[in-house]
């Protein structure tokens, strides 16, 4: 079977404690029980979580949805995002299965990037790892009025914008990630690959959300 691989690169930064973390931890599990209704996402989907603060840390590795569990989340440090991004490509390298003349790979992953700030890393030096990476599509949102939207853009072309890191926000940011991944399961079932490059290939957003041009 192909897989659908999804990573979820996750802002816990110390800015993030309180109403944004759990609203956080809320939204990861609305995003799995939503996915397990949908048989499409259901057969398809694997999901990862990499969470970054002073540094980044994969755990959830590459995960069935039924067999996923919600980890705890904890806010604390700095925003190490080009850390983040470098480990994403090394466990797309690693888990993502590839194709061969003897068989089809997994399709390629889908990567959703969330932050409330600026990154406090050398971020720009990850990103030609990451730009070279096979991936089908990468959503980045800027959580909040601290978040750094034109940052985003230099990483992925789809950046949406949710004025504030709260629990309405956060949960129709999860919502539309849900949605994004279902319509892209069902592209993949029906044998088509994901490049998702454009915002109009997405389910359009929620008012909650802005894209940004």
């Amino acid at each position: 079977m192909r897989r659908l691989p999804v990573y979820l690169l996750l802002d816990t930064s110390g800015s993030m404690n309180g109403e944004p973390i759990e609203s956080l931890k809320s939204g990861v599990q609305m995003l799995v029980s939503a996915l397990r209704q949908d048989p499409y996402a259901l057969e398809t989907a694997y999901l990862s979580i990499i969470t970054f603060n002073a540094t980044a840390q994969q755990v959830v590795p590459l995960t069935e949805l039924t067999a996923f569990l919600t980890p705890s989340l904890t806010a604390t440090g700095t925003t190490a995002l080009g850390d983040a991004l470098r480990l994403v490509v090394e466990r797309i390298d690693s888990e993502v299965a590839k194709t061969t003349p003897e068989s089809k790979g997994d399709w390629k992953p889908m990567v959703f990037i969330m932050t409330d700030g600026v990154p406090t890393d050398d971020w720009e030096k990850s990103l030609p790892a990451f730009r070279a990476a096979s991936i089908g599509a990468t959503v980045a949102c800027a959580a909040g009025p601290h978040a750094n939207s034109k940052v985003l853009k230099k990483i992925t072309d789809i950046v949406v914008e949710i004025d504030q890191a709260d629990s309405n926000s956060i949960a129709a940011f999860f919502k539309w990630v849900s949605a994004s991944i279902s319509t892209s399961s069902q592209k993949v079932e029906s044998g088509s690959d994901i490049d998702l490059t454009k915002s109009s290939e997405l389910p359009p957003p929620p008012p909650e959300i802005n894209l940004v041009d």
